[in-house]
């Protein structure tokens, strides 16, 4: 999806062009693949743009780069307040925002702990990752042949640049075969997540998600849903799953910030069919929630006018 060019970026404390935000080719990060990131939105509301769950974001990028060893040269708090600049001077109601703490240009090797660590912030208005066909009447998904890495590989806890190699592998193999997205297995055989998303799974009228020793994100968009699904009254559990469960779920569903809430179709050409009633409502609760209209949710919005 092209990305649509706004007036600024922030980077390193500073706003600069959007045309003159650039890196040199000898960028540590750029070679080796280890920065870390996060997916945040701002949504429209009546009260004007607010972020959904901006410090949860940003705290959990300040955790990847951690896990990584990354001393970050900023606060939490500066970099909410420099996601809110961004998004206050680019003059956008909604939008898709990229936190990204990278290693920069000056030193090379394998060794990257005398490197410049720099930090930017870039805010583009985006659609729905995975179109609105699907959110209306799910998505075709197939499990990959590529498994997600273990954890004593690269930690999938932390949203390290280069691990989403492994993403984009399964992202391409799905795509042209036909499907809209992918479901990875981890190492043992048991569902992981989707490229960019969780997965979760209705059967016998309880909600499963495979838990985090699966390989799962610890999803922000993950833990919102399981927060609505639970005040709506449904169980929500922690559960292995087999690719089989997959195929026999009464409905399925998938979160992620970019992706939001879309239910899933068919797996592997399996059958689950149109959006089923648990899936239904929390979706709406969900879109309800990011635009300010549940007062219960409210607490999660984040306000960029001053």
């Amino acid at each position: 999806m092209p990305i649509q060019k706004v007036d600024k970026i922030w980077m390193d404390g500073t706003l600069v062009d959007w045309d003159d935000a650039k890196i040199h080719v000898l960028t540590h990060t750029l070679h080796y693949g280890s920065g870390v990131f996060e997916g945040v939105r701002a949504y429209a509301t009546a009260d004007g743009p607010a972020v959904f769950r901006l410090t949860d974001h940003i705290r959990r990028l300040f955790d990847s780069a951690a896990m990584l060893m990354i001393e970050v040269p900023f606060s939490v708090e500066q970099i909410v307040e420099a996601v809110k600049e961004t998004v206050r001077v680019n003059n956008v109601e909604a939008c898709y925002i990229r936190p990204l703490i990278y290693l920069g240009y000056g030193e090379m090797g394998l060794n990257p702990l005398p490197c410049q660590v720099n930090v930017s912030v870039a805010v583009w208005p985006w659609g729905t990752y995975l179109g609105e066909e699907g959110i209306r009447h799910g998505v075709r998904m197939k499990v990959s042949s590529w498994r997600r890495q273990d954890p004593n590989i690269i930690p999938p806890a932390a949203k390290v640049t280069g691990l989403y190699v492994n993403s984009s592998l399964a992202k391409v193999e799905a795509l042209k075969s036909g499907y809209d997205e992918a479901i990875l297995l981890n190492p043992q055989g048991y569902v992981s997540e989707c490229t960019g998303e969780n997965i979760f799974v209705v059967k016998g009228g309880r909600i499963i998600t495979p838990p985090l020793a699966a390989g799962a994100l610890d999803g922000i968009t993950r833990d919102s849903v399981w927060t609505i699904a639970r005040d709506l009254g449904y169980e929500v559990v922690e559960e292995n799953l087999l690719r089989s469960d997959l195929y026999i779920a009464d409905e399925a569903f998938l979160t992620g910030t970019a992706a939001e809430v879309v239910p899933i179709r068919s797996v592997d050409d399996r059958l689950i069919g149109e959006p089923g009633e648990m899936t239904r409502k929390i979706q709406e609760t969900y879109f309800a929630a990011i635009r300010g209209e549940v007062e219960a949710y409210k607490g999660w919005l984040e306000y960029v006018r001053v």
